[in-house]
């Protein structure tokens, strides 16, 4: 009689990966991370559609695109819309990015590396960022000169789906129709 129960159960948090209105508890909590720059963004940022003028670049959150970046350790060879990447920070992910300009094949070789398959985390060019290689959270981020940084890997160990820092915990980091074809503008 109880066996209909768990395919229900499993089909509502399939369809409760995101919503316009949050109930996540995220702060600008201290992280251990040297270099670590802390923002203060709210939980329950709204959705739009249209481009966002952020305060960072790369941004590490305000409102964003009601569809996120897919981030199961995606690595984006285009340069995709913030809009997009900010929403899969809400949901606890870490965005790699460099400057295609200024970042060697080995840093990205490097950082492929990083996050190549690895839930939670994505990586894609960003130019015209102030560093090298910047990596992103929601409220933190962390600029460096090369991939060679060791802080790079910390920073994404301590706020992958940090549950301290995450304004949507347990939403998910699946989106293959993003990842197949990234909306660039």
């Amino acid at each position: 009689m109880t066996a209909w129960r768990v395919p229900v159960a499993l089909a509502a948090l399939a369809l409760a990966g995101c919503t316009s209105t949050v109930d996540g508890a995220a702060s600008a909590a201290a992280v251990s991370v040297g270099g670590t720059r802390v923002a203060d963004y709210a939980a329950g940022q709204q959705h739009r559609t249209t481009s966002v003028d952020y305060a960072e670049s790369p941004p590490v959150g305000g409102p964003h695109d009601p569809q996120w970046a897919d981030c199961t350790g995606t690595v984006y060879a285009v340069v995709i819309r913030p809009e997009n990447a900010v929403h899969s920070l809400e949901h606890g992910a870490v965005w790699v990015t460099y400057d295609p300009d200024v970042a060697s094949a080995e840093d990205v070789a490097t950082l492929t590396e990083l996050v190549e398959g690895r839930s939670g985390l994505f990586l894609s060019p960003y130019p015209d960022q102030a560093a090298a290689v910047s990596v992103q959270a929601w409220n933190h981020q962390l600029r460096t000169a090369s991939a060679a940084d060791p802080r790079i890997g910390q920073f994404a160990d301590l706020l992958t789906y940090n549950p301290e820092t995450t304004p949507e915990p347990g939403a998910t980091c699946e989106n293959p129709g993003f990842a197949a074809d990234p909306p660039t503008s």
